[in-house]
């Protein structure tokens, strides 16, 4: 109980209770208008000060080893656990529940264009140790394969992956080791770009499902150019079986991370190279149909879009809309990846929050992302699990996150793609 008075004539006490509820008694003798005015002035101080306690983590190391001989410390919030539930895999990207309850990933070996990936299905929990017991791998020799789902057609589940050159799916029975009958392959994506030396180019494919219909984000073939193929930069929207595919949103650099959350689309974006330091934004956008959201003509900064001086003339030439503000953003070169909405989760402090994987800029001295963080509003973002950058130079990386999911209303897994495990976080 903290009580705080105005003056000998008003006092205000503030009862905390455990469910972070609070309720106010007051006191009058004389309620003049001075009294007035510092009442009101404590009651917003106090109303701040709890604003900016909910929004704070505290966060505490815990100690990480690694089988491959790494030992570090992560920082976690205060009063929960880590465990490593699965290692030793290449570059583990995104995670998927299966209708039976069981956890896929996806496996993109390594950082090259390549046709070796992977993906598993971890199996055997152990609760003891708070770790899998057994990976499968579930399929191989895919295409640079980003991420799986599930969805169900008329009461038969499916398992899509998306990979660089195409989205498929197989048919899936709970249980399954391997994929059931023969692929179908549903859409065909360019699978080439600009070299790195250019700026580079967005391989990864990722996926969404919604009301019968599939989403998936093509990435652009470069860091910044007038695209001549109308599929790059953007969410496509189609069937299940791959019919009537439309352009649900343009504009859209390298969306790595797709989601529908209360019937709303939302997406992690990747600004542009090349700007400064410090500009663009990663943005973090609420994506809606028929919109364009700038890219390459504009790009964002503080929420709101700003025009390109190089790309003016284009805007007038194809017609381009001012763009939408986005939801919020996250500082230039953090690179958002996978993120989740945990709603209902039981703690106070994540309950119904987006959590999102800041994978981290490559030019590592700019200490850019390398931490999973809540966002709360606008540009503004809350640290849930760091410590993955210990310097400037890139041996001081310990892991990237890539992706996180919510497991349950106390535990999430998370990704790291840097040295391939596969993390557990429980209270």
């Amino acid at each position: 109980m903290t009580d705080v008075r105005c003056s000998e004539d008003l006092s205000l006490v503030w009862y905390f209770s455990s469910s972070n509820f609070a309720f106010l008694v007051f006191k009058f003798k004389i309620f003049n208008p001075m009294n007035a005015k510092l009442f009101f002035l404590t009651l917003l101080l106090l109303s701040i000060q709890q604003t900016l306690l909910s929004q704070k983590i505290i966060l505490e190391p815990k100690p990480i080893t690694l089988k491959k001989g790494m030992n570090f410390d992560l920082l976690i919030p205060k009063g929960y656990n880590i465990s490593v539930a699965a290692e030793g895999l290449g570059r583990l990207r995104f995670m998927a529940k299966s209708p039976d309850g069981r956890l896929f990933a996806t496996d993109m070996i390594n950082l090259e264009d390549n046709k070796k990936g992977k993906v598993y299905v971890l199996d055997n929990w152990n609760e003891t140790e708070k770790r899998f017991e057994k990976v499968t791998t579930f399929l191989d020799s895919l295409h640079n394969p980003n991420q799986v789902g599930f969805y169900s057609v008329a009461g038969q589940n499916f398992i899509f992956i998306a990979e660089t050159h195409q989205l498929s799916a197989y048919i899936y029975f709970n249980g399954d080791m391997k994929p059931s009958g023969k692929q179908k392959v549903l859409a065909t994506f360019p699978d080439y770009g600009l070299s790195y030396k250019y700026g580079g180019w967005h391989l990864t494919r990722s996926l969404a499902f919604h009301n019968g219909k599939v989403y998936v984000s093509v990435g652009s073939s470069c860091n910044s150019c007038v695209e001549k193929e109308e599929i790059r930069a953007t969410i496509l929207e189609m069937n299940p079986d791959g019919t009537d595919v439309n352009y649900f949103a343009k504009g859209l650099r390298n969306c790595v991370a797709i989601k529908w959350v209360n019937d709303k689309l939302y997406a992690t974006g990747m600004g542009e190279d090349l700007l400064g330091q410090d500009k663009p934004d990663d943005p973090f956008l609420q994506v809606e149909r028929g919109k364009h959201y700038g890219w390459p003509y504009y790009y964002y900064y503080k929420r709101k879009a700003f025009v390109k001086d190089t790309f003016q003339k284009y805007i007038t030439q194809f017609k381009i809309p001012y763009p939408p503000n986005a939801l919020g953003g996250f500082v230039a070169h953090s690179a958002p990846l996978g993120f989740d909405y945990f709603k209902n989760f039981n703690d106070f402090a994540l309950k119904n929050s987006f959590l999102v994987c800041l994978h981290g800029s490559t030019s590592v001295w700019r200490q850019h992302g390398y931490e999973i963080v809540k966002w709360t509003k606008g540009n503004y973002s809350v640290p849930v699990v760091s410590g993955f950058l210990k310097g400037k130079t890139d041996k001081d990386r310990v892991g990237r996150p890539c992706d996180i999911l919510m497991k349950d209303a106390n535990s999430f897994y998370f990704t790291d793609d840097y040295n391939g495990v596969l993390y557990y976080v429980w209270k």
